[in-house]
Formats: C-alpha cells, structure tokens, sequence
C-alpha cells in the first residue's frame, strides 16, 4: 500500500489512509477469530500509529474575500452559498443536504435554532441560526429542491471540484474542501471570537472534549488576543503599581517561623 502505484488517477495513499484500512483489515481479522475461521488473530499485536495532521480552515480575511466574490456561474454561486452556510452552522456536507424545515426550531432565546442528529454518531445538535446563515435559507427559500430539503445540494464530489475554481479565483492557497467549512466554524467563528470551548463541542456534537480539539485550534490570532485582554485586566490591578512612570512589583519581606 506504500509503494504501489494508485489504479486510478488519484494521489497515492498517505500514512493515514494506509492505517485506516489497516484498522478496517484488523476489524475483519478479529470477527474471523471470535467466529472461529481463524485459531488466532495473528495482527493482535500490531499498533496502529497515525499521524497528527492539522485541516484547513479559513481565517476572517479569507472568508470576507468569498463573501465578496463575484460569481457569474450560478453552480459556483450555490456552491459557495452553501459552504459558507456549513461555515456558519458548523454542519458537515451530508447534514446541510438533508437539512429540512422541521429542523428550524424555535430555541430557548425565540429565536431560529437547526435541531437534528449528526448523521455520523446520531448525537443531538442544537446550533443557533445566525444571521448570515438565516440569510442563504431566506434566498433559496423558493429555488427548486428534492426530497422537501432546504437548500439544493450538489453531490459531494461536484461541491469539491467547485470549491477548487472558487479558492482560485478568491486568491485562497488552501486546499478548500467542503469539510473545512467545519473547521472554519470550529476555529474562526466561534472560538476566535471566545465562545469556550466546551460550548463549541456541543454545537459539533462532539461526545469527547479530546475530538473538539482537533477541530478548534489556538491559533497565533487567539493568543494574542487574550494576551492583550490580561494585559489590559493587569494594568487596572493592583499588581501593576507605577513609580517614576515605570511599572514594579511589589515586594514582601520574608522571616523565618520556627
């Protein structure tokens, strides 16, 4: 699987493609042995070992540069609708598609909040619907759609080769897949803007903290941000005490108690 060349036109398989079908081998190996094909599992030893690897995701000055793209295809225009509606409702691609209007609910504040089950782990979702988000469901609340669905999805692997033309033309060098509009959401939307991370794990649907952390990363942008916060906080403190113009900390003599 490492050295041979792909069948079909398509990149050759990286460490982790490589361990996710070992895993899949591995899970196959084992129903052998409990149903007795097999005397022992001769890959009960072997480790699986993935590679950390950090997802794209767009940052605010990127997400600008889309909104303000002119698009004169309509497919383009739909598909970039679409992706920044998953970047703002942080739903992945089979979600937005299955999207339907017994899924807008009332919340808890009155307003529009999505309410469904993440097609992957069946977990309960509850994300509020912001503005920019409600706007695309306003615009295609009239346009032709299958199945009584929201908005019309194109499938998974036309929606990628759009978002490919549409990087290019907005000047973004990033490998733009549907699946980044999750990790925009989970990075740029919300913890950037100090929504705690616990709360970003509810509105993925997340049942472990540890998977939100893939997604929600600290970036440089967020570091300095809150460094600049605490240093306001610190100056309004006690603990900052000027002299001669210059801050200095203040100092407690020591005794020994015997």
């Amino acid at each position: 699987m490492r050295n041979c060349e792909p069948i079909k036109a398509f990149p050759p398989l990286n460490n982790n493609g490589i361990m996710k079908h070992m895993l899949r081998f591995k899970k196959l190996m084992n129903m052998a042995y409990k149903f007795d094909c097999i005397p022992k599992n001769p890959f009960n030893l072997y480790k699986v070992k993935m590679v950390d690897y950090d997802s794209d995701f767009l940052e605010e000055e990127e997400i600008q540069a889309l909104v303000q793209l002119e698009l004169a295809e309509k497919g383009a225009d739909l598909v970039r609708d679409i992706f920044m509606f998953a970047c703002f409702t942080g739903l992945s691609y089979i979600e937005v598609k299955l999207l339907r209007p017994r899924d807008i609910v009332s919340g808890i504040d009155g307003e529009l909040w999505i309410d469904v089950r993440r097609q992957k782990t069946k977990t309960p979702v509850k994300v509020p619907l912001l503005p920019r988000a409600k706007c695309i469901l306003e615009k295609y609340e009239a346009f032709p759609k299958k199945e009584n669905t929201l908005l019309p999805v194109y499938s998974n692997q036309k929606v990628n080769q759009y978002l490919k033309v549409i990087a290019q033309k907005a000047g973004i060098d990033k490998h733009l897949t549907f699946h980044v509009a999750r990790h925009t959401f989970a990075t740029t939307i919300t913890l950037m803007n100090n929504v705690p991370i616990e709360t970003v794990s509810k509105l993925l649907g997340h049942t472990k903290l540890s998977t939100t952390q893939k997604y929600a990363r600290v970036v440089e942008k967020k570091i300095c941000k809150d460094m600049t916060q605490l240093k306001d906080l610190l100056a309004k403190s006690p603990l900052a005490e000027k002299d001669n113009g210059q801050n200095v900390a203040k100092t407690h003599g020591l005794r020994i108690v015997r």
